[in-house]
C-alpha cells in the first residue's frame, strides 16, 4: 500500500522573463515590467483560488517548503507575494518552511529583497550562469558580470540561506574560464551551488540554431573540476548537479529526488499527489491569460492521470537515483508500495556494470553510476 506524505511541498509558478534565453526550454513568457504589473494581481489571485481548491486535499500535511519559480518571480511586487505567503499560511504554520525566491541578477531591486525577507522568504536561487561576459553575452543573459556580483551581495544582506545557479559546457568554454567562475562563486561563500552542464534541448533557439560546445571528453573534464573544487571547499555533492554546505540541502528538491508529494500552481504547474493509495499527476494549461480564464471557470487542471503501478519504480529511480547518497529500500517501498525485491533482477545488469551499489539498507548510484544514469533506467526497462 502506498503511504501518503506526512509533508508536502509547493511550487508556484510566475511565468514571466524579460527576456528569454536561448538554451530555456521552461514554460516562460517574454514580457517587460509594466506589462507583468498589468496582469500580476489578476494572476496571483487566481493563484490563491487554485490553493484553496487543494487545500481539503492536503489540509493534513505539513508544508516543509514553497518553491516561487519562473520565469523570474523577482519581477512580481513583493506586496502580491505577501498576499499569496497569507494565504497559505492562513490555514498551515509555515514558521519552519523553506521559502524559496528564484531572482535573476537584471532585475535584482535592493527594496525588494528587503521586502522580500520581511515577508518570509528565507532562501534565494540566483541565476548567475557564468560570471564572464563573453560567455554571458553567448546565453543572452541581460545582466553583465559586474552586476551578478552586485545581485549576490544584495541578497547576502538579507539573506543567509542562498543558491547560486551556475553552468558549465558553455560554447567556447575553457578549463580556465571555469574555474574562475567556480572560484568568484566560492569567494560569496554561498551556502549552496548548482552546477548544470548546458544541454541544448528541443523547442529552444539553440536547439534551431545550435552553438559550438565542448566535446563530451572536455564537458567530462569540466564535471571532475568541478567535483574536485567544491569538494576541497567542504561543499557535498548531494545530488547529480547540487552541491551543499552541511545542513543546506533545499528541502524542495530534495522532496522531488525522494518521490514526494507537491502541489504545483500556476501556468504550466505539475502536481504528483498520492491519495486513496493512487499517485496522481496533474498539470496545468501553460498560457498565463488562459489559466487565468481556466481558474474562473474553476477549471483547476487540464490533465489528471494516475501513474499505472507498472510504471512506478522506473518514476521512483528516475528521480531518486539522482541522489548521491542514494535512498533506502524502505523509503522505495513507502513511495511505491512495492517491494524492492520485485526489482533487483532488472537492476542486476548496472549492478554488473558498477552502475550501483547496494547494502541492506540502501541503494545508490557509484560515482561512475552518476555519470550514466540513463544507463541504469534504460537497463530498468
Amino acid at each position: 500500500m502506498i503511504s501518503t506524505p506526512h509533508s508536502v511541498g509547493v511550487y508556484v509558478h510566475l511565468p514571466w522573463c524579460i527576456h528569454k534565453c536561448p538554451y530555456c526550454d521552461f514554460n516562460s513568457h517574454e514580457a517587460s515590467q509594466e506589462k507583468v504589473r498589468s496582469i500580476e494581481e489578476e494572476y496571483v489571485d487566481s493563484l490563491i483560488d487554485e490553493f484553496n481548491f487543494y487545500q481539503e486535499l492536503i489540509k493534513d500535511r505539513i508544508i516543509t517548503s514553497i518553491f516561487f519559480g519562473g520565469g523570474t518571480p523577482s519581477l512580481i511586487s513583493p506586496k502580491l507575494f505577501a498576499k499569496l505567503i497569507n494565504a497559505i499560511n492562513k490555514n498551515f504554520n509555515l514558521s519552519e518552511t523553506e521559502i524559496t525566491l528564484e531572482a535573476n541578477p537584471g532585475t535584482i531591486d535592493i527594496k525588494n529583497f528587503q521586502a522580500y525577507a520581511e515577508l518570509g522568504i528565507n532562501r534565494v536561487s540566483l541565476g548567475i550562469q557564468s560570471f564572464n561576459d563573453n560567455h554571458l553575452q553567448c546565453l543572452e543573459r541581460i545582466h553583465t558580470s559586474i552586476e551578478a556580483k552586485y545581485a549576490i551581495e544584495v541578497v547576502n544582506k538579507y539573506f543567509k540561506n542562498f543558491n547560486l545557479d551556475l553552468m558549465f559546457g558553455l560554447p567556447n568554454q575553457s578549463l580556465d574560464e571555469l574555474k574562475d567562475d567556480i572560484d568568484t562563486a566560492i569567494s560569496f561563500d554561498p551556502k549552496h551551488l548548482s552546477f548544470y552542464h548546458l544541454t541544448i534541448e528541443p523547442q529552444t533557439r539553440f536547439f534551431k540554431i545550435k552553438p559550438k560546445i565542448p566535446s563530451d571528453d572536455d564537458a567530462y573534464e569540466m564535471f571532475n573540476l568541478v567535483l574536485a573544487e567544491l569538494k576541497n571547499s567542504h561543499f557535498d555533492h548531494y545530488e547529480t548537479s547540487a552541491f551543499a554546505q552541511p545542513g543546506h540541502q533545499c528541502k524542495h528538491n530534495l522532496n522531488y529526488w525522494t518521490f514526494g508529494d507537491y502541489l504545483g500552481i500556476g501556468a504550466g504547474a505539475h502536481s504528483k499527489l498520492s491519495h486513496d493509495n493512487k499517485i496522481f499527476r496533474m498539470d496545468n494549461t501553460k498560457n498565463p491569460k488562459q489559466y487565468i480564464t481556466e481558474v474562473n471557470k474553476q477549471n483547476f487542471f487540464s490533465n489528471k492521470a494516475s501513474i499505472p503501478q507498472k510504471d512506478l519504480p522506473f518514476e521512483f529511480l528516475m528521480n531518486a537515483l539522482r541522489l548521491t547518497h542514494g535512498f533506502t529500500k524502505k523509503t522505495y517501498s513507502e513511495r511505491t508500495g512495492l517491494s524492492f525485491d520485485d526489482i533487483k533482477s532488472n537492476l542486476h545488469p548496472s549492478f554488473q556494470q558498477d552502475l550501483l551499489y547496494e547494502d541492506h539498507e540502501i541503494l545508490k548510484p557509484t560515482t561512475k553510476g552518476v555519470l550514466f544514469l540513463n544507463e541504469i533506467l534504460h537497463n530498468l526497462i
